[in-house]
């Protein structure tokens, strides 16, 4: 055999070889035969329900063993993140999610808030979400996204029947012919309800200005939806909310506008000149004989967007349950998780109504002008119903009374770091709690005088750097030194008059903003506001709360503002 007859034949087959590679690599591949044998497959409910991506990446816990703040007045150890579920609110924390600055939300005769904020955007009195108002934003049927952005601002731990408080909208006029005109009304006055606003009678609110239509607007109470809303009647000139035009596209066409939402710190322009200024406040609120204002944001955007939970609860009860003249305003911060400050200041209100429902104790605070045995008593009592060992709180309150010649009298009680300030009648400034944080001089000596004193370079007890708290049991257990003693501070006598003010706030506040700089926030601000509507506690609150935004403080912020001098223009009752 010749050896080209050889390569012949060992070159075919190779190439016999290679064909039947190529087929096995395409039938392994292709599997051609199950277009011939196609066994049927059940495909089980649960096969179809099954997420494509587990959900376990989300919940995987974060490794870092980084604190929850840079300085961490409480939350050394024990902490929790796992109850704040939005962005607050209470912020809350991330997704793409509307947050608020001053959510109100109140609860029978109190308020009390948990919640995330963000200084964009809030919750009014009014129950209605407030929202830059977008040119020809309409009113329009809940959405799936909506829904879901309701249940971030209105958690499951609060009550939800706040959209059935009754409302109270008050109008004020601030510019124009009309100025100074005021008008109220409560939602559940039918008889008086839609409100028309124009320039001849019979509308509700006559406007003296030549630029507004005889029937110009409307406001009407949406008792499905629980909010206020706006409407422009086919006016000749327009009608504005916050600078965007809300009536038909087609000015002077005399075609109605579609309703709008308006919440409390709207202003409503008509023609050019007459504005309105829109105040929403609940039944409830409308019975404290003073301002107040309520703002609160966990801060996690100044942790980079980290998840950060919000700690501090703040709260407010006027009147006590059947205590006509007392009512009290005060905030917890949680460290360790928000158990053990939603705790105490739910049993801190309950426990000084129950004792003031004596009416020889209550006698005695009026005639002495001094409720240091409530206060006392009452802290002693939360603490020794509070059941947390590796959960604890700071709790300030401010009682504050009315004596029969109508003078207000404030005394404040606290343990830890969140601090209270007045501007009393004399124009003093007074702080009214003292610092418990473990380096603070009034707890060195009080560790010294127990005979414990703390120790060269000793900063921290058992990890935290309070020594004073309520709950925290095991480690109350593990050191002595540790208090839950409250500091009492004297009365203070309040002249509404004198522009008079409480402010009390969490540490939040105070670690970039000091006592001095708080007060001349306040005062420029009701400089730069002189209306009286304009220059709301609820606004002053989110002022400052900004302020501490801006300085870019990084813990857990909550304000608490009682503005004594502005609460006359407040009132809830219908007004012609």
């Amino acid at each position: 055999m010749s050896m080209a007859m050889v390569d012949n034949i060992v070159g075919l087959l190779l190439l016999l070889m290679l064909i039947l590679i190529l087929i096995l690599v395409f039938l392994i591949t292709c599997k051609p035969w199950r277009f011939f044998f196609s066994p049927s497959r059940t495909i089980k409910v649960g096969d179809l329900e099954r997420p494509l991506v587990s959900d376990v990446a989300d919940q995987t816990p974060n490794p870092s063993n980084e604190l929850p703040r840079d300085y961490d007045l409480e939350g050394a150890c024990y902490q929790n993140e796992g109850h704040f579920r939005s962005p607050r609110t209470y912020g809350l924390v991330h997704k793409s999610r509307v947050t608020t600055t001053a959510p109100n939300l109140v609860q029978g005769d109190s308020l009390v808030l948990d919640v995330i904020s963000d200084h964009s955007e809030d919750v009014s009195i009014g129950q209605t979400l407030k929202r830059p108002i977008l040119k020809h934003q309409l009113l329009a049927e809940k959405s799936p996204v909506k829904e879901s952005l309701e249940h971030e601002i209105f958690p499951e731990h609060v009550s939800k029947d706040v959209t059935d408080q009754i409302s109270c909208l008050i109008l004020e006029v601030i510019s124009g012919p009309s100025r100074g005109l005021r008008h109220s009304v409560l939602s559940t006055n039918s008889k008086r309800l839609p409100l028309t606003l124009g320039r001849i009678s019979p509308s509700d609110i006559l406007i003296r200005d030549s630029e507004v239509s005889g029937k110009h607007a409307m406001i009407n109470w949406n008792l499905n939806d629980s909010r206020w809303e706006l409407r422009d009647m086919g006016s000749l000139n327009g009608t504005l909310l916050n600078s965007e035009p809300i009536n038909h596209p087609d000015i002077g066409s005399r075609h109605w506008g579609e309703p709008v939402v308006v919440v409390s710190g709207d202003v409503i322009t008509l023609g050019t000149a007459s504005r309105i200024y829109v105040h929403i406040k609940s039944q409830k609120e409308c019975e404290i004989p003073f301002g107040v204002g309520v703002a609160a944001d966990p801060m996690a955007l100044r942790r980079g967007g980290r998840k950060f939970p919000m700690e501090d609860v703040c709260f407010y009860h006027w009147p006590l349950p059947g205590i006509n003249q007392f009512g009290l305003f005060g905030i917890c911060d949680g460290h360790g998780g928000a158990d053990a400050a939603k705790f105490a200041s739910k049993v801190l209100p309950e426990t000084i109504a129950t004792i003031l429902s004596d009416s020889q104790k209550r006698e005695k605070v009026l005639s002495l002008c001094d409720a240091s045995e409530v206060l006392r008593d009452a802290f002693f009592q939360t603490e020794s119903s509070m059941d947390y060992h590796y959960e604890g709180c700071t709790a300030t309150v401010l009682l504050v009374w009315a004596d029969g010649a109508e003078n207000f009298f404030a005394q404040c009680a606290n343990v830890g770091d969140s601090a209270c300030v007045i501007n009393d009648a004399d124009g003093k400034q007074i702080k009214m709690t003292e610092d418990h944080r473990v380096v603070s001089p009034t707890e060195r000596l009080r560790m010294e005088q127990r005979g414990e004193p703390l120790r060269d370079g000793e900063t921290r007890l058992c990890g935290l750097n309070l020594a004073r708290m309520l709950g925290d049991k095991f480690l109350k257990e593990q050191d002595a030194r540790f208090s839950s003693d409250p500091f009492i501070s004297r009365a203070v006598r309040i002249d509404r008059a004198n522009g008079a003010f409480a402010l009390l706030a969490s540490d939040g506040l105070w670690d970039v903003i000091t006592t001095k700089k708080a007060f001349q926030l306040v005062l420029q601000f009701r400089e730069r506001c002189c209306s009286v509507m304009e220059s709301s506690a609820e606004k002053i609150a989110n002022f400052l709360l900004n302020e501490a935004r801006t300085m870019r403080t990084k813990d857990n912020t909550s304000v608490l503002f009682l503005d004594f001098e502005n609460w006359s223009r407040t009132s809830c009752k219908d007004e012609p």
